[in-house]
């Protein structure tokens, strides 16, 4: 004798009122519908959640979609050849969803200026057709009474959307994503998704929210330039800020400009996996400082996520393994190319992709080296040497036989060897971010020069300070720059969205 197992009649999906699309001839007037019709869907997602505390059965499924974004230009005109973003190349329809118009509010307004000013056209707010899961409508730091999840008789997963990973990924960045049939092409790099999926993530690994991230990131891999970061970021806000407004720390603890110390007594009880910290400026025009500690995977996995912020700048500053008997502890080392033994992103930025150096980046940090220094010119190279880093993923490399190594670095010409730098400028190239490196010889391990424990207190002394102070200088030198010409042209590709 057998028995059939029946499943459910799938429950009938309720969701908000049909949403009317609407075109635009001004940026502020569609960012501002997109940002009243993503609060009204996930408002539905989240009231429809708190409701389920008083239904014992449910009787439907809910869902709400992503607003949409959409531009058609019938013209294959030729913009500002100078230009490395706000326009489409080709006559077509072009669409991209949208998630936390609030937080992307300045970005949006410019992307889509650009976009009108350049080609004379309105763009279009939709609804979508991609569900907004219920873990993303809540938005960072929500907090869900576990009653309402244990009145719940049936799994979550019948009732709402949840993230769907399949479709989450980096097709449009990587240069992969093929539109179907019919089908807009992207006007942005990342899915309101994938979006959604990386700030949830950076608010794990970083414990601060989004919103406090700024367009200029600074990336380290010892704790020494964090505490010389802090004490110089509250120095700033007792002086009355000097141009900056905030000074934010893992946890979310703001110092205010003006203050001498936070709003509030709260610490976090230990810190995260990649503690952030942030000065912040009017339109996110500060620095960001995030200890990604050491090796590839972390910077990998944090530049993934930053990326989707869609920042002007990032810089890597940390210690490296000076490989020439003619550097000294302390020198410097400007990469202006890289050897990438790192192996993270060979899925997807293959290892015979070169990495260029970005001229305007590399002038903002030789320049930078110079002011705070006092050298210049041919003396300039008594400190500093500008050469190619190898970025590996084996901490102990010195350990294995060294001819194959040793002789590798030798033939790419590398002057430095450190386990973060070819990762992050790897893929500031993959996301179109403006990258560089500035690297602080601590060791020689192939002539024998290893820090002995007072000499590595007082080297990190004498040179974190002073390595900090060149990354700040450089990033504030980038930050005066337009953004037209910070972003080069060099790291689009053939087909690239117009958003920058």
């Amino acid at each position: 004798m057998s028995k059939r197992i029946l499943s459910p009649t799938p429950l009938p999906f309720a969701t908000p009122e049909p949403f009317t699309p609407r075109a635009f001839e001004d940026p502020v007037q569609a960012v501002d519908c997109l940002e009243a019709l993503y609060e009204r869907n996930t408002r539905f997602l989240t009231d429809a959640f708190a409701g389920l505390a008083k239904v014992n059965t449910p009787d439907c499924r809910y869902r709400a979609c992503y607003p949409q974004v959409s531009v058609e230009t019938t013209s294959f005109g030729h913009v500002d050849s100078r230009l490395s973003h706000g326009y489409v190349a080709s006559p077509g329809i072009y669409s991209t969803t949208i998630t936390r118009p609030k937080l992307f509010r300045h970005y949006l307004k410019e992307q889509l200026g650009h976009l009108m000013r350049n080609h004379g056209i309105t763009v279009t707010v939709s609804e979508s057709a991609t569900p907004i899961p219920l873990h993303f409508a809540f938005g960072e730091g929500a907090y869900v009474e576990a009653e309402i999840a244990e009145n719940i008789t049936v799994p979550l997963r019948d009732l709402f959307d949840a993230p769907d990973l399949t479709n989450t990924d980096d097709e449009i960045a990587n240069g992969s994503y093929e539109p179907g049939p019919g089908e807009p092409s992207p006007l942005a790099a990342f899915t309101a998704q994938r979006i959604d999926y990386s700030l949830a993530r950076l608010s794990h690994y970083t414990a601060t929210n989004a919103n406090h991230f700024q367009n200029f990131v600074l990336f380290t891999n010892y704790q020494f330039y964090v505490d010389e970061f802090c004490a110089w970021a509250r120095l700033q806000m007792a002086e009355g800020g000097n141009g900056y407004t905030a000074f934010v720390e893992p946890g979310n603890v703001v110092t205010q400009a003006g203050n001498d110390k936070p709003d509030t007594d709260l610490t976090l009880a230990r810190l995260p996996q990649m503690p952030a910290y942030h000065i912040k400026r009017k339109g996110h025009g500060g620095i960001t400082l995030v200890n990604i500690g050491v090796g590839p995977s972390n910077a990998k996995t944090i530049t993934d996520h930053i990326a989707v912020l869609r920042p002007h700048a990032w810089l890597m500053l940390g210690h490296c393994a000076g490989l020439r008997n003619s550097q000294t502890l302390g020198d410097y080392v400007l990469a202006h190319a890289y050897v990438r033994e790192d192996h993270v992103l060979d899925d997807d930025l293959p290892v015979w992709v070169p990495i260029p150096a970005l001229a305007e980046v590399q002038v903002a940090l030789e320049s930078a080296v110079a002011e705070v220094t006092g050298l210049e010119g041919y003396d300039l190279k008594r400190i500093m040497r500008t050469g190619t880093v190898a970025t590996i993923d084996n901490r102990n490399w010195e350990l294995r036989d060294q001819r194959g190594p040793v002789k590798r670095l030798s033939q790419s010409r590398a002057i430095a060897l450190d386990m973060e730098s070819a990762t992050i400028a790897a893929n500031g190239f993959r996301f179109r971010v403006p990258y560089g490196t500035l690297l602080c010889v601590s060791d020689k391990p192939l002539h024998g020069e290893l820090k002995l424990p007072g000499m590595a207190t007082a080297f990190y002394r004498t040179q974190v300070n002073q390595h900090l102070r060149i990354g700040i200088r450089a990033l504030e030198k980038l930050a005066g720059m337009p953004t037209e010409k910070l972003h080069s042209r060099k790291l689009r590709s053939f087909f690239e969205t117009a958003f920058q």
